[in-house]
């Protein structure tokens, strides 16, 4: 459970209106008691490999990045190194132990229950997450089966939402860095009758770092700009003393600009949903949700220093549903029986322009329909110190209105295809067992299967980083895990936890961006991407020292036949075989706060053929909180306090830094 410190707000007004009479008309506040969350999660969760990140490792946060954060759970890797204020949004994705090989996420992100990955790209915006808003992040492992698991074919990372108790009534902060960058801050969590509401937000602004090496700047070299923010609304009412209703908004923009003068992106997106929770002896969840997201990009020739592709806009829609059922069983039993709904479309729009004349010299739309229809089933039950779970899930998966069309610049066209609709039905199943060997010793074990469905991204949208063109496949399948694992958690003395899983995963008819020729690539679906590894976790404390270190290490290989066999026994491209971090923290009075962060990620290869390595990166970061007064804090941050040299892209020896060393000094004051 996180105890955040607690934050400083905008006006609510706006969700006032969301509460409805519930709030004005509450009942007494002593009889309901209102969460704002999900029903708890079954026991038989234990059984499968997961990490729950605290609030004390969001305070130590030297980025305030929540990318950040998650690299501290095991085997959590982005797609590329670099962060979300310097890297192309479309290339956010998250995956687990090793799966990934493209810029889609294989892990399902959800924000209090609502799937938030792009509908069009797979991506995650990660600049509209802030970590201060959120009251618990749990990183779970391992296929699921349970409500929206289509998608979680490397797990699933679950984002819940702060509310009163985390925030506070008010709370605020603002800090600037060594290059004059802003990150501000503030939230509103009053309480209203037996409910409450919360409206936060978050502007990051500034000039950038230099991502292209020095050696390698021309005169339209730039920094990397950006400017983001991000709103959350969220009201949440009794209408029974068993029953509340939940209602959430998030908006956000995010403009950047990379490697050249007009190379800028955009992203921006608007998501409501509206969740009913019955807590009685029937429990019940019903999930409702739209999305509306855009992207766009604008692509610079490294030779010309010209434009050569405005991908103007990408509007995307996103819709979904789940009704989950729980009767009662009696002692030691759960039961799940659930359905949900997903459907996804999009549409790519974009010119091409020739970098001799400057010039548009094509248009180009491209788009489609994914849509999943799941039912799922799980149960769990205790024998004596075994507990078993099995759950099953059948999908109604189906890709349609596929097209993609090409006209010149006078409008004349070239190309229109069309592509015939697809479905099918697909079935994933997970058990699992956690045994209590000992007081302090669980052991666990789980077997899973899942699927994701291919984006609308890799199925139509065609996309060139200088030099490299990557086809799309409107013929890809959905991709298939099989995986187990077994592990142990185990608390020898009561400030001492240690957890260790070792897993083998694999995902058959995996995409993969593969080289069909010179600077040409195609998304194909190869054998399979076959992972096997180790995880660790240690958490300590000794009085005013607290220690918390995950590590995981993996051997990936990718396995291919006919045209990809040049592949085959290939590590997946952006994989690293070791990563690593620790933190160190002292707390010697209340409020005060003096910790110190380190990083590690192995080698990685930037593309398929393991042609263009990216080298080791360690990087060490340190966080100081020191009270000014009641309310008042000073806060200190260092990132990468030795400077080191981050390669996040290498292309034939161009290449792309992370952010370099870096100072934030500011404040925090909360009621």
């Amino acid at each position: 459970m996180f105890n955040f410190p607690k934050r400083l707000h905008f006006p609510a007004f706006a969700l006032l209106a969301l509460a409805g009479p519930a709030l004005a008309e509450a009942p007494d506040p002593e009889a309901i008691i209102v969460t704002g969350k999900a029903l708890d999660l079954p026991a038989g969760q234990g059984a499968f490999a997961s990490d729950v990140l605290s609030a004390e490792q969001v305070r130590m946060l030297a980025s305030g990045r929540i990318e950040d954060l998650l690299g501290r759970a095991p085997g959590v890797q982005q797609f590329r190194r670099s962060d979300s204020r310097s890297s192309n949004p479309s290339a956010q994705g998250i995956t687990l132990r090793g799966l990934g090989g493209n810029a889609s996420s294989r892990t399902l992100v959800l924000l209090d229950g609502v799937p938030l990955v792009d509908p069009f790209f797979g991506y995650v915006p990660l600049s509209a997450l802030p970590p201060e808003r959120l009251d618990s992040v749990r990183v779970l492992r391992g296929g699921g089966a349970g409500g929206f698991a289509a998608g979680a074919v490397a797990g699933t990372i679950d984002l819940a939402s702060a509310g009163p108790d985390t925030l506070g009534l008010l709370s605020a902060s603002a800090l600037v860095n060594d290059r004059g960058e802003s990150e501000l801050s503030a939230s509103l969590a009053p309480r209203l009758g037996s409910g409450f509401a919360v409206v936060s937000g978050r502007w990051d602004r500034g000039q950038g770092f230099w991502t292209t090496p020095e050696s390698q700047r021309v005169p339209a070299s730039v920094r990397a700009r950006f400017d983001s923010w991000s709103t959350g609304l969220r009201a949440v009412a009794p209408l029974t003393p068993d029953i509340e209703l939940q209602a959430r908004a998030l908006l956000f923009d995010d403009q950047r600009t990379l490697r050249f003068a007009g190379a800028d992106t955009g992203a921006s997106g608007q998501d409501a949903s509206l969740r009913l929770v019955g807590r009685g002896a029937w429990q019940f969840e019903a999930l409702g949700y739209v999305q509306a997201r855009d992207f766009s990009n604008v692509v610079i020739s490294a030779t010309a220093l010209r434009k050569t592709l405005d991908q103007r806009r990408t509007p995307a829609t996103g819709l979904g549903a789940k009704f989950e059922l729980r009767p009662p069983l009696g002692a030691g039993q759960t039961l799940r029986l659930g359905v949900d709904w997903r459907r996804q479309s999009g549409e790519m729009q974009e010119e091409a322009y020739s970098a001799v004349t400057g010039l548009v010299s094509a248009r180009r739309k491209a788009g489609g329909v994914n849509s999943d229809l799941g039912l799922y089933a799980e149960h769990d039950r205790q024998l004596g110190p075994v507990l078993l779970t099995l759950s099953a899930r059948a999908d109604r998966w189906e890709v349609a209105d596929g097209f993609f069309r090409e006209a010149t610049a006078a409008g004349g066209i070239t190309t229109d295809r069309t592509f015939a609709d697809r479905s099918g039905w697909q079935e994933s199943l997970r058990g699992g067992l956690l045994i209590e060997a000992a007081p302090q010793l669980n052991l666990r074990a789980a077997a899973y299967t899942g699927l994701r469905q291919p984006t609308l991204n890799e199925l139509y949208r065609p996309f060139t980083v200088f030099p490299i063109t990557t086809r799309a496949n409107a013929a890809l399948e959905n991709e298939r895990l099989e995986g187990f694992e077994g592990g142990l958690d185990w608390t020898p003395l009561p400030q001492l936890t240690l957890r260790l899983t070792g897993f083998d995963n694999t995902v058959k008819g995996a995409i993969a961006n593969v080289t069909i020729g010179p600077n040409l690539r195609e998304r194909r679906n190869v054998d399979a991407v076959h992972s096997r590894g180790i995880e660790a976790a240690v958490a300590a404390k000794a009085g005013a020292v607290s220690l918390d270190a995950a590590l995981s290490w993996l051997s990936a290989r990718v396995e291919a036949s006919g045209a990809s066999a040049a592949l085959n026994g290939k590590r997946p491209a952006q994989v690293p075989r070791l990563s690593a971090s620790a933190t160190l923290a002292w707390r010697p009075a209340d409020r005060w706060l003096l910790a110190t962060s380190l990083r590690h990620t192995g080698a990685q290869w930037e593309d398929d053929l393991e042609t263009d390595r990216l080298p080791a990166a360690t990087t060490l970061d340190a966080v100081a909180e020191l009270p000014l007064g009641q309310h008042l804090l000073l806060i200190l941050r260092a990132e990468n306090v030795t400077d080191e040299q981050i390669v996040t892209r290498n292309q034939a020896g161009s290449q792309d830094l992370g952010a370099p060393r870096t100072f934030w000094a500011g404040f925090r004051i909360s009621m």
